[in-house]
Order: C-alpha cells, then sequence, then structure tokens
C-alpha cells in the first residue's frame, strides 16, 4: 500500500460530501431509512468518474427490477417463511448466474436485482401488508445514494480514465515492442520468454476494465472508445503473430535456411520498430520487400520454403498490426473517433467475443442459494430478532465476491470489515450521536470514520475493507430523523451481518471454492474443447473468431499461473501454440473446399484426428496424428500455385510448428501423385 496523495483525499472528500448530500436529501424527503443512501454511495463511488457513472444506470435499473420482485414475492409468500426464503434465494441464484456471464457494468443491473430482492424482502416478512411501501422506499432511497455518487463525481475533480489508459498503453507497447525486437534480432536477442508473452496477455485483457469507464468518461475521450476496443482486439493478436514469428525463425535458423537476405529484411523491421516511426511508408515498403522473398511453391516445395513462406506471412500480419496499433493509440491521445480503414480488418469483427464461464457462474448460483437457504433456515428456526440480516448479507457477499477463482478470502474480509464497522458504528451510535442535535454536528461526527474509510477505499487492497467498514458501520448505526439507540437492536443486528457473511464463506469454501491453478487449468481444457468443434466443423466459423475467444481465456489465465508452482506449470508453454493451431484449423477448414479432391480428403482426415487429439485427456499429439498431417502435406503440396492451396500450406505449416515444435522436418513421401492425378 501507497501513502494516501491529494487524490485519494480528493476522492475521499467527495465520496462523504455525496454521503452527506444524499443523508439531507432522504431526511428531507422523509424516507424511512435514510442510511440506505449513504451506505448506497459508499458502495457506488468509484475513484474513476466514468467507472461510476458506468454503474449507476445499471444499479438503478437492477434495484427498481429487485423491488418489483419482492413486491410479487413477500405479500404471496408471507404466510410460508420458508418458501419464501427459497424463493428468494432462486431468484439470487438466478441474477447471479447470468450476471457472471457478462464481464461489463450490464452484469450489475441482474446483481443487483438479485440481493435487493433479498435485502427488501427479508426485512418485510414481518408487515407483508406494507410491502409496496416499504420496497418504494427502498428503492427511493438506493436510487438516491447512486445519482449523489454519479453527481458529485461528475461535477467535483471528475478523475479522467484517459491519462491511466494513456500510460498503461504505453508500457504495454514498449514491452511488446522489446519481445518482438528480440524475436527480430534472433539469433543475438534475448531469450524468448513464456512469461513474457503471458503477461502481456494478462494485461491486455486488464484493458477491459479501463474501457468500459471510458465509454461514460464525459471528458471528451469517450469519443475514441471504438479506438479502444479495436486496440484491445489488435494487442491481443499481437501476441499469436509474433510467437509465429519466433518459432518460424528458429525452425529456420535450426536447419541453416535463413536466407541473408531475409535476415536483412528483420533487421530493417527492427530498425523500424525502435524508430517508433508510423509513415506509411516505410510500412508499405517492408511489406513489399516481405512479399519480394516470397519462394516459389510450385511443383512440391520444400518444408524450409513452406516454414519460409509462412514466416513472411506473419511477418506481413504484424506489420499491418502495428501500424494499426499506433493510428488508434493516437486516436485515444487525441480523443478521436477511428474514421480511417484499418489494415488488418479481421480484429474489428471479433473485439465484442468474451469467454463466457457457464460451470463457474452455475456453481456461483448453487452457492448463494445454499448459503441464503442456511442462514434463512437457522433465522426461521430460531425466531431470531432482527435475524433477517443473516441471509441479506449472505445474499450480498456472496454475489460481491462471485467473479473471484476462491470468494472466501474476500467474503471473510468483507465479514472482518463488518466487525470493524459494528464496532465503529457502536461508539457513534452510544457515546458521539447522542449529542449531536443537529445535522452539522452529526456531518462533523461522521466526518473522521468516513473520511479515513475513503482514503483506504482510494487503495486498491485496502478497497474492500474499507467499503465494507462504511457501508456496514452506517447500516448498523441506523441513521434515522431521531435517535433511536438501542442496544439489544444494535447488537442483534450486528450478529446477523457477521453471522451471514461467515456462512457465505464457509458454503463458498464447500461448493464454489476452485483455487486459481484449477481455474487456469480449467480454461485451458476448454480452449481444447474449442479446438476440438473446430476441427469438427462447429463452433467459430472464423479463424480470428475462435483466436479472440481464446486469446480472452489466455488472457485470463495469466494472471492465475502465479499460484502454480514452476514444475507444475510446463503446460502453459503451449498455451499461444494451442491459439495458432485454432486459427490455422478454421482457415484450413474454410480453404479446404477449393481443394481437388485428394487434397480435400487428406485435409478431411487430419480434421478429424485433431478434433480427436483435442478432445482427449492427454495434452501431447500422438506420432499417428503427424502422419495423417504428413500425409496432408503430401496431398496440398502440388497446389501452391493456387490461392486455396498456398492458403492451405500455410495453415499445414502452422498445425505442425504448433502441435510438433521440436519434430524432425516434414519429408515429402516419394510416393505423392503427380499434380495430374490429384483432380
Amino acid at each position: 500500500m501507497t501513502l494516501p496523495g491529494w487524490r485519494d483525499w480528493a476522492f475521499s472528500l467527495k465520496t462523504f460530501g455525496a454521503g452527506m448530500l444524499a443523508l439531507s436529501l432522504a431526511f428531507w424527503i422523509d424516507l424511512p431509512k435514510p442510511y440506505w443512501a449513504l451506505g448506497t454511495v459508499y458502495i457506488t463511488s468509484q475513484v474513476l468518474a466514468g467507472a461510476t457513472r458506468s454503474k449507476a444506470l445499471y444499479r438503478v435499473l437492477g434495484t427498481l427490477l429487485g423491488a418489483v420482485v419482492s413486491v410479487i414475492l413477500v405479500p404471496t409468500l408471507a404466510t410460508a417463511p420458508e418458501l419464501l426464503t427459497l424463493a428468494i434465494a432462486l431468484w439470487v441464484a438466478v441474477c447471479l448466474y447470468v450476471s457472471l456471464l457478462d464481464r461489463t457494468p450490464r452484469s450489475y443491473l441482474m446483481m443487483l436485482a438479485g440481493y435487493t430482492a433479498a435485502l427488501i424482502g427479508f426485512p418485510s416478512v414481518g408487515e407483508p401488508g406494507a410491502m409496496f411501501d416499504t420496497a418504494v422506499a427502498r428503492a427511493e432511497e438506493i436510487a438516491l445514494g447512486i445519482l449523489c455518487a454519479s453527481l458529485v463525481n461528475t461535477v467535483l475533480l471528475p478523475q479522467s480514465v484517459a491519462p491511466v489508459i494513456a500510460g498503461r498503453l504505453d508500457l504495454w507497447l514498449r514491452a511488446a515492442r522489446g519481445w518482438v525486437v528480440d524475436i527480430l534480432a534472433r539469433p543475438h536477442g534475448r531469450e524468448d520468454s513464456q512469461a513474457k508473452r503471458l503477461r502481456l496477455a494478462a494485461d491486455a485483457v486488464s484493458f477491459d476494465a479501463l474501457a468500459t469507464p471510458l465509454r461514460y468518461d464525459m471528458s471528451g475521450a469517450e469519443r475514441s472508445a471504438e479506438a479502444m476496443a479495436t486496440l484491445r482486439q489488435h494487442m491481443l493478436m499481437f501476441l499469436p503473430i509474433a510467437s509465429a514469428i519466433a518459432d518460424r525463425l528458429a525452425a529456420l535458423e535450426r536447419a541453416g535456411a535463413l536466407p541473408a537476405r531475409v535476415r536483412g529484411l528483420l533487421d530493417s523491421m527492427a530498425a523500424w520498430l525502435a524508430a517508433g516511426t508510423t509513415e506509411p511508408t516505410d510500412a508499405q515498403r517492408l511489406k513489399a520487400e516481405a512479399r519480394a522473398l516470397e519462394p516459389d511453391l510450385g511443383g512440391r516445395p520444400s518444408w524450409n520454403d513452406l516454414v519460409l513462406a509462412s514466416l513472411l506471412a506473419r511477418l506481413r500480419d504484424f506489420i499491418d498490426l502495428r501500424q494499426d496499433a499506433r493510428r488508434l493509440q493516437r486516436h485515444l491521445a487525441e480523443g478521436t473517433p477511428v474514421t480511417e480503414t484499418l489494415a488488418f480488418r479481421y480484429t474489428a469483427s471479433a473485439r465484442t467475443i468474451r469467454h463466457r464461464d457457464h460451470g463457474m457462474a452455475l456453481l456461483s448460483g448453487i452457492g448463494v442459494f445454499l448459503s441464503v437457504g442456511l442462514t434463512g433456515a437457522i433465522w426461521i428456526a430460531t425466531g431470531w430478532p432482527d435475524g433477517a440480516g443473516a441471509p441479506m448479507m449472505a445474499a450480498v457477499g456472496c454475489s460481491f465476491f462471485a467473479a473471484q477463482d476462491d470468494p472466501a478470502p474476500f467474503i471473510v474480509s468483507f465479514a472482518n470489515s463488518a466487525v470493524v464497522g459494528a464496532l465503529g458504528a457502536g461508539a457513534y451510535l452510544f457515546a458521539i450521536l447522542p449529542l449531536a442535535t443537529t445535522f452539522e454536528m452529526l456531518t462533523l461526527a461522521l466526518a473522521p470514520g468516513l473520511l479515513l474509510c475513503g482514503v483506504f477505499m482510494a487503495q486498491p487492497r485496502t478497497a474492500p475493507m474499507a467499503m465494507g467498514a462504511a457501508v456496514n458501520g452506517s447500516a448498523m448505526i441506523a441513521l434515522q430523523g431521531s435517535y433511536t439507540g438501542e442496544f439489544a437492536a444494535f447488537t442483534n443486528s450486528a450478529v446477523a451481518v457477521i453471522l451471514g457473511m461467515w456462512s457465505a464463506a464457509i458454503v463458498t469454501r464447500l461448493v464454489r471454492s476452485v483455487g486459481a491453478g484449477g481455474s487456469a487449468r480449467r480454461l485451458r481444457a476448454i480452449n481444447r474443447r474449442s479446438l476440438a468443434e473446430a476441427a469438427q466443423r462447429r463452433g467459430a466459423q472464423n479463424g480470428l473468431e475462435l483466436a479472440a475467444l481464446m486469446l480472452d481465456r489466455v488472457g485470463l489465465i495469466a494472471p492465475r499461473l502465479a499460484a502454480l508452482p514452476p514444475d507444475d506449470a510446463e503446460w502453459t508453454a503451449d498455451l499461444l501454440a494451442e491459439v495458432r493451431v485454432g486459427i490455422n484449423i478454421v482457415e484450413l477448414r474454410r480453404d479446404r473446399r477449393r481443394l481437388s479432391r485428394p487434397a480435400r480428403a487428406a485435409v478431411e482426415a487430419l480434421l478429424a484426428d485433431l478434433a480427436h487429439h483435442f478432445e482427449s485427456p492427454a495434452a501431447d499429439p500422438s506420432p499417428s496424428l503427424r502422419d495423417t498431417l504428413d500425409r496432408a502435406l503430401d496431398a496440398v503440396s502440388g497446389e501452391g500455385q493456387q490461392a486455396a492451396g498456398r492458403a492451405a500450406l500455410m495453415g499445414l505449416v502452422g498445425i505442425r510448428r504448433g502441435l510438433f515444435p521440436d519434430a524432425a522436418p516434414y519429408r515429402a513421401s516419394p510416393t505423392i501423385p503427380s499434380p495430374e492425378h490429384a483432380a
């Protein structure tokens, strides 16, 4: 944790001001529980103004939907509290499942719809006749807090996300440029590092958290939001393309088959990258030079010629990507929309493709259902006054941290923050607030605790604890129009809140926690399933769509690898190779229709074997798969002068290098039929 700076204090002051504005308006409107408005401000406020605004609308809509559901459920099932508990638990579970399938602020709509029904429904069981008025009041209090937080963050010193994006983007592009320069400088460059590749993937995926706030920035920078979406996908596509360049270079160098003119092209590209120039003429010159060096693939080309042709094709792709990235970076810096046609056009169609983890979403839904059901059963069985807080907070705790690999430690931390909030609330409720007879005195009394929470909310490591202390503390104080300090009610409420969250942590640990290593392996297994579907002519119909989906998962895997022991992470070396194989499979599947009948049959046989390989648990491909692959190369090698044949050959080279990087070079079979018999 770093020492708080002036921006941290400014955020804390703004949040406190928004909280006091919401509280004063709630008092003025005479809402029954004004402290809900105050707590909502601290739940909603984010350091970046765009992040607060991006979630505001979805939070309001989610609150309204949750209120409507509670109005329907509570009066209908109030006489059967067991059924009501199950119904609310099921609603929260379904909402959480749906919300976890969306990694944008839209997910807040369904998440809030779920736990808002619990927040409104459970305390209203004793008065079902007043359910409509209660739901309206809760919706008003929560919406008031959301609107006040958004207003203050917009008007007072709004912190734009644009400088944050610009700084992180510059660092990412610098690291990627250094990696590629090292690749091009082989054999004199530094050793290529798998950790470096995966770190770049994780950092590229993390830009998602900044791209959405950019759309709501309201500083003019939001005009470049489309540029950010496209650039994020370009950044991910850098990885398999640069990885393929490194692979082809290594193969040619081992064979002593890298021509001097190609070496000269690589040196020119390295100098071009280091210079940082974006002149289109330089890029076009390099692409033309690469095209002029392409070997003739007529007849039956040698393996070295095939690898060289693949290298030059990837170099041209990289030049296009690099030019686009610099253009898009300029649009972001200037806050302008993209108007020109990009060179690497595939990416634009795949920029919204994201991985949806139905399995973990389902487990999260089951976890919250059991947590709410268990705490609701304890409340009903014991007839516990104020025990409704237990299932309420179980729903909140499970929902808040469901996106984590192991939510249990985060829920426990949130529970501990509730303990801190309870101690602070007790001191305020029974020692300080009895002396506060005006709103001004109340504001002065609350300032030290809430300002301190706000400062720690600005620090990523302490934000959950600080937010939990502020929200739970304000809820336990239960600020209303007049002082109502009752020790028994306060104690019951505090114990219920803490019990609810601890129960959620225990159930989550038993049902839902998988750990970072388990998540990484599961995501890799899902990628292999996608490869099997691609080989079976199912799934993504475009190689870039499949790559976008697989790369998104690689980016999610990368930050989890730190949890794996070094000797247990050997399989990570295949991650980007599998992405390259996936692109080649889909493109080969598309091009096979334009091949001759024998070549098409050989490719079909290869696709069937590839599907079988990726469906099997064994990670290492079998020698028989390599034989099938070589037979496909034999069958297609005579068609290299046709566009479809050349594309198919490039796909076969990519698959062979991806699956068998250490195998002996491909050698044509002496029994290949002559081209005139291939029709």
